[in-house]
């Protein structure tokens, strides 16, 4: 999926051209200072990519099971007590 580059003034001036191409599955790459700095997606890519995005993040479950297994029991500190003066 090849994406068309446009600087920010191009886009700015050519707006409806950058949504128009977008929108047909062309994302447009907006650059800033000779840097790229946005991208222009259609709707339907952008919520195929949201899907892609939630489908790879782990569930509650799986995050609670890849916590380290242990017996429960707490080692206590060995602590002398202190003294208090009033």
């Amino acid at each position: 999926m090849a994406s068309e580059v446009w600087t920010l003034q191009d886009a700015k001036n050519c707006f409806s051209a950058v949504v128009n191409a977008a929108m047909a599955g062309r994302p447009q790459l907006v650059t800033r200072r000779g840097k790229p700095a946005t991208v222009v997606l259609g709707v339907e890519e952008y919520e195929r990519l949201r899907r892609l995005e939630r489908s790879n993040q782990p569930s509650m479950v799986e995050l609670l099971l890849e916590l380290p297994q242990d017996d429960g029991s707490i080692e206590r500190a060995e602590l002398e007590p202190r003294h208090w003066e009033e």
